[in-house]
């Protein structure tokens, strides 16, 4: 069963075409492009994160770029080889916590009745209790390490992913092409994989990059108050060891801003990219949009609160 014209092809040609014409998507994609070579490649070009290098607390100098650690250790290595861990992980979480919440969402607004009712009383009780200080708990009592911390992020993150993609589905689940796929008697499995998650693409990519800037910035808080491995090279563990060598009281701003601003960046990265991914796949801002080209291009330039025309039919 086809879906009615409506529903337009999201490929990744078409996706690609997008970005470059918005601007925020833009520079978004850039940002995290620039973060993702770094993550690959340069771990490549620096040396041992952990190695001694220099006296410690050294500020920035032509022989070491972003100055030494409190252990003496190269701050700029540290910085490049933590973002390979750090947007893994990050990523990773998200992208397992949008998995997670569509399953248990699709789930309870496809089959309705006491399945919708268990499974929204499950994630209403996640959803009350604080995320944050429960993955802080979570994080104490378990091992610590990068896998322990990415299920807890999971664990606490998927809920409400779970009620917007529950909310979706019980508005799609009556429309025609899935009650057409239904009459025909093609499975309840298919219906779902075929029929309603395709429409929801925007909405899961949106869903993704939300779930992975909560990610980045709860593995980086949670690593900075020691209940990651504090052995390992992340970001949240550079805070923690700048934190922890007394950075702020000895104005050793060099051991602790690089990370900040990697962390930064990438969660405005990820903002602009949504963003842009909004104004791609809204139709009432594409329409906008298009109204106010039109407006320019008859030399009535429109501002902020010129009024939208929209015609039905």
């Amino acid at each position: 069963m086809t879906a009615p014209a409506s529903r337009r092809s999201t490929g990744a040609r078409a996706w690609l075409d997008a970005i470059r014409r918005d601007r925020k998507a833009s520079v978004g994609a850039l940002i995290l492009v620039l973060f993702a070579l770094l993550a690959v490649v340069g771990p490549l070009l620096v040396g041992d994160p952990t190695a001694l290098v220099a006296v410690p607390l050294e500020p920035p100098s032509s022989a070491h770029w972003l100055g030494t650690t409190g252990q003496g250790q190269d701050v700029l290595a540290q910085t490049v080889v933590g973002t390979r861990v750090s947007l893994l992980i990050g990523f990773a979480v998200g992208i397992v916590v949008v998995l997670v919440g569509s399953l248990v969402g699709v789930t309870a607004g496809y089959f309705g009745g006491r399945v919708d009712g268990m499974l929204s009383l499950l994630f209403n009780v996640f959803l009350v209790i604080p995320g944050l200080p429960l993955a802080i708990v979570l994080a104490a009592y378990l091992p610590s390490g990068p896998l322990t911390v990415a299920a807890v992020l999971v664990f606490t993150g998927w809920a409400w992913n779970a009620r917007v993609v529950r909310g979706q589905t019980l508005s799609l689940r009556r429309r025609d092409f899935v009650l057409a796929s239904v009459v025909s008697g093609e499975s309840s499995l298919r219906i779902i994989t075929r029929e309603i998650l395709p429409n929801m693409t925007s909405l899961l990519v949106a869903q993704v990059i939300g779930s992975s800037v909560y990610a980045i910035g709860a593995l980086v808080g949670l690593e900075f108050l020691g209940l990651g491995d504090v052995s390992s090279v992340t970001w949240g563990t550079n805070l923690y060891w700048a934190s922890n060598d007394s950075a702020l009281l000895t104005g050793a701003w060099w051991t602790y801003v690089p990370t900040g601003v990697c962390v930064a960046l990438v969660g405005f990265g990820l903002v602009m990219l949504n963003s842009g991914f909004d104004e791609i796949t809204n139709p009432r801002l594409q329409m906008e949009r298009a109204w106010r080209a039109h407006l320019a291009a008859a030399g009535q330039p429109a501002s902020r609160s010129t009024p939208v025309v929209v015609r039905d039919g």
